[in-house]
């Protein structure tokens, strides 16, 4: 895992933009959503594991951006570095989701309404959720069953919230979002067992 880079990275007027936007649509929701942000998990048995405020943008999804992907990413850290990564003002990254390889036990880092920093590309930090999954590219003994099946059980649920078609051009790779350097999950990742899986759970 690296740094966030937003490639392209987000004009002053376009955050300004969103961040206005984000306010407007909480307003007329409820004067009090941006203070009293949960404290638990979207997806119960997710265990909350906040992401440093630093690492992320508040918003209001799907209201203020639409939810059109789900971005499959590996980690290149273990699960605990992962967390602790996220939790660190000064990284300036994040994902929605940690899938632990061993068991598949998922940790949320960022509420689905909000913006996690994790596609290298603000149009789809704004528009996805991200999945990070522990492990290496190279190492696919980090993509075990509990890991695959857990983590598709996850994306199928997001799919079904947001009307997000399961197919791969809307559950996508790391490395498929425009402008990313990255290579994750890269060419080990079984994508027709996991997209099944997806379409089974």
């Amino acid at each position: 895992m690296e740094t966030e880079r937003a490639t392209p990275s987000p004009t002053r007027r376009r955050l300004l933009q969103g961040a206005a936007l984000a306010t407007v649509s909480t307003t007329l929701l409820s004067g009090t959503r941006a203070a009293a942000r949960p404290r638990a998990a979207d997806r119960p048995p997710a265990e909350w594991q906040p992401a440093n405020a630093s690492n992320y943008s508040r918003s209001s999804r799907p209201l203020t951006y639409p939810l059109d992907h789900v971005v499959v990413h590996v980690t290149q850290e273990t699960y605990a570095d992962t967390l602790s990564i996220f939790r660190d003002p000064d990284k300036q990254v994040s994902a929605h989701y940690v899938v632990r390889s061993a068991d598949g036990h998922i940790a949320q880092c960022v509420l689905e309404s909000d913006i996690a920093w994790h596609a290298g590309n603000w149009d789809y930090n704004t528009r996805s959720i991200g999945i990070e999954h522990e492990g290496w590219v190279d190492r696919p003994e980090y993509f075990t069953d509990a890991l695959y099946e857990q983590s598709a059980r996850l994306t199928a649920a997001i799919c079904d919230t947001y009307g997000i078609p399961k197919d791969r051009a809307h559950i996508i790779g790391h490395h498929e979002v425009p402008g990313s350097d990255h290579t994750d999950p890269g060419p080990l990742w079984d994508w027709t067992r996991y997209i099944r899986l997806v379409n089974f759970a």
